[in-house]
């Protein structure tokens, strides 16, 4: 699903900009990384115990009931795309912000520019796959998420921060120096 929305946006801003993305479309996107970095800090985790996400309760009762029921590896496969958007919310703006750069590179770096996008979006998931490989029981991982869990909301929102910050100054910031 990551490949599909990445590619997706990036075809859209081509087709709609080229590759010469105009300036408030990266003045918005940037004003759209720090939005989801306070709503991450608000509203990413449910306040209640435990690491419940603040995804649509619709959503995510369905996610529950389907994940117990599963039986086959192609039905799991396409629960794990349709979790994609309830949180969906929290992930346009580094969609966005990828799918911009990617537009710039030559045909083969975008190739390499998506599965690289696709690789750090999942290494939560491959991380937890290699504790659990290694010999760690989920029980132990999901109670160290769990006491964790503000500070993983606030390093997501952090780091949103600070790439808001980082395309705010390389991509507005340097071409007005530069015309000074």
């Amino acid at each position: 699903m990551t490949v599909l929305l990445l590619s997706f946006t990036s075809l859209l801003i081509l087709n709609l900009y080229g590759t010469n993305t105009p300036q408030i479309i990266w003045a918005a996107v940037c004003g759209l990384l720090v939005g989801v970095a306070v709503s991450v800090w608000l509203f990413y985790y449910r306040r209640e115990k435990g690491t419940m996400l603040w995804i649509p309760r619709g959503v995510a009762k369905y996610l529950s009931e389907r994940t117990k029921a599963v039986k086959i590896g192609a039905e799991a496969f396409g629960l794990g795309l349709s979790s994609v958007t309830g949180e969906i919310l929290f992930i346009v703006a580094p969609i966005t912000v990828s799918a911009l750069v990617l537009v710039q590179l030559p045909s083969m770096w975008q190739l390499v520019g998506i599965a690289i996008y696709t690789v750090i979006s999942m290494l939560s998931l491959i991380i937890v796959w290699v504790a659990i490989s290694s010999g760690h029981s989920l029980s132990r991982i999901q109670k160290w998420r769990e006491t964790n869990k503000y500070f993983l909301q606030f390093a997501a929102g952090a780091g949103l921060i600070v790439l808001g910050f980082f395309v705010y100054v390389n991509e507005i910031m340097s071409v007005v120096i530069g015309k000074l």
